[in-house]
């Protein structure tokens, strides 16, 4: 079957995953539109077509996409109505609108893994404030929107009947808080003929105030047994929904051996940018490949890796400066990737670090050093 780079893609939102599928994108010479709600997202200046306008308004996702040949998202919260009407009218949309309806909404997604046998901790639907006040024997929890969350935002603990006062007042879900190990996540890819790939098990470590990825390592420090259990999970999970395009699962290692599904997105994943650097084939083609029915490419890691979010310092919003940029490029195996964001403030993913070593304790060093040398300031 030939390929045909003429088609044209359209990527909803231009922030700093689109930016990354868009360099993929250029080595397969496809043509890129954007739409991003900010007149100066990232990808805003490497794509071919950029349209400002809002991902969530029916009649601007459709002008957009009307002469694109292949629709796709790096973010969830999207105008799924003209998604289904692109579909309707032969495009290739992935990941599939039906999909993007349970994920969207985080208590439709926790009941479609009970639905498929799929692990995940014990929850309870709630619908306000005084509803969740019924439950107090089941604190401690954790209670999540059911739409409109993302990078922590939307999620808060519920630790004793105190906290419940704080609870949300809108469809939630309250999920037991797991006593956990570590946390897990696998990228699984599945192109169009059902060709399913895992990228290898990565463990991540969570900033303690903005509840976002702060570091993750991979492959994680986890035995064989626990590394093909998570896999299996991973793909019974892409199986499950029938998604084509990329599916990042994030799960709870628990002491006992246990994995929990947390949460999927159906996207490029944060816990996927080290794969640029130190796997075969980076998350980002993988999605390109699967998303033009192409034959997906091996995942096989060449390096032991970390990647460190770069984050807006705390207490800091203006023009962002990049302040230790000197120091962690003169040590072998740091690659910085910067999101294109002028503007910085507190704790803003303004880029990430790739950190590459075959040896697992002076990865660990120099991703303390990163951490402590590298800070986005102002000027």
């Amino acid at each position: 079957m030939q390929f045909d780079n003429t088609k044209k893609l359209g990527i909803l939102g231009g922030g700093q995953l689109g930016r990354m599928l868009i360099q993929a994108a250029i080595d397969f010479d496809v043509t890129i539109k954007t739409l991003d709600p900010d007149a100066d997202a990232p990808c805003k200046y490497i794509s071919h077509e950029f349209t400002n306008g809002s991902l969530n308004d029916f009649e601007t996702v459709m002008s957009f996409g009307k002469d694109c040949d292949v629709i796709t998202i790096e973010i969830e919260n999207v105008n799924i109505e003209a998604l289904e009407a692109f579909e309707k009218q032969g495009k290739a949309v992935f990941p599939q609108p039906s999909i993007l309806r349970l994920i969207q909404d985080k208590r439709v997604q926790k009941q479609f893994y009970k639905d498929n046998n799929l692990p995940t901790s014990d929850f309870i639907l709630t619908e306000n404030q005084a509803d969740v006040a019924k439950y107090e024997e089941f604190l401690p929890a954790v209670h999540k929107l059911g739409k409109g969350g993302y990078d922590g935002k939307g999620v808060q603990m519920l630790r004793t009947k105190a906290d419940l006062s704080k609870a949300f007042d809108q469809p939630s879900v309250l999920e037991k808080m797991i006593d956990f190990e570590k946390e897990l996540a696998v990228i699984v890819a599945r192109n169009v003929s059902g060709e399913i790939k895992t990228f290898p098990v990565v463990e991540m470590v969570f900033h303690p105030e903005a509840n976002l990825v702060e570091y993750l390592f991979a492959p994680a420090e986890i035995s064989k047994e626990i590394e093909k259990k998570a896999e299996q999970i991973a793909k019974k999970t892409s199986e499950a929904f029938g998604i084509v395009g990329l599916l990042a699962v994030e799960m709870f290692l628990t002491k006992d051996g246990e994995i929990l599904i947390n949460e999927v997105a159906p996207r490029p994943h944060n816990s996927g940018h080290q794969t640029i650097r130190a796997n075969d084939v980076s998350q980002y083609e993988q999605h390109i490949r699967a998303i033009f029915n192409l034959p997906l490419g091996s995942t096989e890691a060449h390096s032991k890796a970390a990647m460190v979010n770069l984050l807006g310092e705390d207490g800091y919003s203006g023009i962002a400066v990049y302040e230790g940029m000197d120091e962690v490029l003169a040590v072998e195996g740091v690659h910085p990737f910067l999101y294109g964001k002028k503007i910085t403030k507190p704790f803003r993913k303004m880029g990430h670090v790739t950190i590459i070593d075959q040896n697992f304790e002076k990865l660990k060093e120099k991703v303390i050093f990163v951490k402590e040398k590298l800070k986005v300031k102002t000027k």
